[in-house]
């Protein structure tokens, strides 16, 4: 005996239906206050304070006005026929064990960031990688560092 397809499909919902019934399945939400599941409502009723509380924009560092030795100058060339990075490099220039260096920001994510002397001389890798802490050769470099200025950004 074949049966339709309406038809077995019916009987195939009514069948479904019969075994939810026999199990008595019920559907309550956490909200149900009838059944006393919680007892409160999902959603807090507004506050009249600020829940989160404003930052101050950060400031921004001093533009560096000194001239760009040539080393840097090249390497900001590079940056520039490049593909523009996201984020956007930035370089700065602090003061660092008693000498002036220069920081260049990675282009993204685990890569290393340089920290360069006045020649050009790559010293370390401050921060970033797989750790987000360089390469372990001036681990204070960001509590020693002082006078901030930035020297460069990309435009683009």
């Amino acid at each position: 005996m074949r049966l339709s397809l309406p038809w077995a499909t019916g009987l195939v919902a009514v069948l479904l239906n019969a075994a939810a019934c026999q199990r008595q399945v019920a559907v309550t939400t956490p909200t149900d206050t009838i059944t006393g599941t919680t007892g409160q409502p999902s959603t807090p009723v507004p506050t009249s304070k600020n829940t989160v509380t404003p930052v101050p924009a950060a400031e921004q560092p001093a533009f560096d006005t000194a001239p760009r030795p040539k080393w840097l100058e090249d390497k900001i060339q590079q940056h520039l026929q490049a593909q523009k990075a996201n984020p956007p490099i930035h370089i700065y220039s602090y003061r660092y064990e008693g000498q002036k260096v220069y920081f260049e920001t990675a282009p993204c994510c685990d890569q290393f960031t340089n920290l360069y002397d006045a020649k050009g001389n790559l010293l370390c890798h401050p921060d970033g990688g797989i750790t987000g802490r360089g390469d372990g050769k001036c681990p204070d470099f960001g509590k020693s560092r002082t006078e901030e200025r930035l020297v460069w950004q990309d435009p683009r």
